[in-house]
């Protein structure tokens, strides 16, 4: 295991100097343009726009990699990302960084894609679980620490989008001088919303929720505590709570799953979510204390619906299908992530800064009536059926094939150096 990180070393830390600057620049654009007076609606469609980018990426980056290569595809979109956060400071206008987030969605899709597949590629089926969890941590921690480096210059200023350049350009170095040969080409995707139906109601409608819910958050949740009173330290310490009950709460949460029909977990995380989104729309007097403590439970009970239902959707999967799943769940999550935040938004500017949380409280409420609905007409799978809980992030389609799930069983000649699972096909 230690050997393999070593081996991984570059990579993983590319990784980390990527999320670290992608966590500050989502922090810093919503307060920036508060600050800039954009609308609130103008603000919702930064989060929106990001979205759809990603989303495109994660379908088409593929055909550019088999183009160009990996090491070039994330000089590329890591050059692109760069430039943009510096375009960010100079043409301070709406519909310029409209643009710009876009690009910047399309550009992180493309870097995932190659620092996953190259991942998936360089790890042996032995060692897959302890770097998906490796990965996850990392994910995680770094993303806290680009968000409180916000508390360094004034969000108003031109310091704060420098760094995030000079965050994205230096990720770039580990990865260029990296020895270990290219991967094998990635798979492109392709979403097939009635085979997901058919394959489990829940998973998809959850993962369509936490992408309205939790997309919304990350854009308009700055706004939210801007606008409630909170300076931008306690402001980060509101997000980054968030974060943290997420990381804390996720495996506790994934492993009660896997002793029980997981749709009551997600019920019952669903209500812990709309219950906090509630207390959050309407806090009466807002303490910073209490603002931030309410922000960690929300994050403890909405993060983590992803990957519950993602395991949901592979107790019914075939045992060859778990990417393939787990690839069309994430543009489903892409696909409410781009609508969350234009409504929360126009919630927002209707009902003022309780409007996000009022909106994620319909979201979550809606998920827990649907949820036990579907309960009431289909059985749990039997336990010997159900696969374990993993915690996934919801980065590219290509991280999926790190679970260990994915790998072909020991029957089917399966090495310790495996290609994808995918291998020849699409996601759905």
């Amino acid at each position: 295991m230690t050997s393999t990180l070593r081996q991984l070393s570059a990579l993983l830390l590319s990784t980390a100097i990527l999320i670290t600057g992608n966590g500050l620049i989502n922090t810093l654009l919503p307060v920036r343009a508060e600050i800039e007076s954009f609308t609130t609606l103008e603000i919702g469609v930064l989060g929106a726009i990001y979205f759809v980018g990603f989303t495109l990426g994660c379908i088409n980056v593929p055909l550019i990699v088999r183009r160009v290569g990996h090491i070039r595809t994330f000089a590329t979109f890591s050059s692109i990302a760069a430039a943009t956060a510096l375009i960010h400071a100079i043409f301070v206008d709406p519909v310029a960084w409209w643009v710009l987030r876009f690009a910047v969605g399309v550009s992180f899709a493309g870097l995932y894609i190659v620092i996953e597949s190259w991942l998936n590629d360089r790890t042996a089926s032995s060692n897959r679980g302890a770097v998906m969890s490796a990965y996850t941590f990392i994910n995680l921690c770094v993303l806290m620490l680009g968000q409180f480096m916000l508390t360094l210059y004034p969000p108003s200023g031109f310091e704060p989008f420098a760094i995030v350049a000079v965050l994205l350009g230096l990720a770039l170095v580990p990865v260029s001088l990296t020895t270990a040969p290219s991967p094998r080409q990635p798979d492109s995707v392709r979403l097939d919303i009635g085979a997901l139906w058919r394959l489990s109601p829940v998973a998809l409608v959850a993962c369509l929720a936490v992408g309205l819910a939790n997309g919304s958050f990350w854009t308009m949740g700055p706004v939210f505590a801007s606008r409630s009173g909170l300076d931008i330290d306690h402001l980060v310490y509101f997000m980054a709570a968030a974060t943290l009950a997420a990381a804390v709460a996720q495996w506790p949460l994934g492993r009660l799953s896997d002793y029980t029909d997981r749709r009551f977990v997600i019920v019952a995380v669903a209500v812990g979510a709309a219950v906090s989104g509630a207390l959050l729309s309407g806090w009466p007097q807002p303490s910073r204390l209490g603002l931030v403590v309410l922000a960690g439970a929300f994050g403890a009970f909405a993060m983590p619906l992803y990957a519950l239902a993602v395991a949901h959707a592979n107790d019914f999967a075939a045992d060859d299908s778990f990417v393939t799943t787990a690839g069309g769940l994430l543009l489903v999550f892409g696909i409410g992530a781009a609508i969350g935040p234009l409504i929360a938004s126009t919630a927002m500017a209707f009902a003022g800064p309780g409007g996000l949380f009022l909106f994620t409280t319909a979201v979550h409420a809606a998920l827990v009536v649907f949820a036990f609905a579907r309960i009431r007409v289909r059985a749990a799978p039997a336990e010997e059926e159900r696969s374990d809980f993993v915690a996934v992030p919801r980065t590219s389609p290509a991280f999926y094939e790190l679970d260990p799930r994915s790998e072909p069983d020991a029957d089917s000649g399966a090495g310790s150096m495996p290609h994808s699972a995918t291998s020849g096909r699409s996601f759905l």
